[in-house]
């Protein structure tokens, strides 16, 4: 068991939380993808692929494979 009282222990926490509540909306996420049909699909991955362009850009999207 860690020390509670060591510096950074709650920085810890919380990059933890975060990194839950992200896996949690794309699991939430993908239960609403299986529900679709082609057609819905389709136009979520344009708007998501327009949404990572907007808040990336061009330089990080260079190197990521979507």
């Amino acid at each position: 068991m860690t020390d509670q009282t060591r510096w950074g222990i709650p920085q810890v926490h919380q990059k933890n939380k975060a990194i839950k509540k992200q896996k949690d909306l794309v699991a939430s996420a993908m239960e609403c993808v299986v529900k679709m049909d082609e057609s819905g699909i389709t136009e979520l991955m344009l708007k998501s692929e327009a949404e990572y362009e907007r808040k990336y850009g061009e330089k990080k999207a260079d190197g990521v494979v979507l």
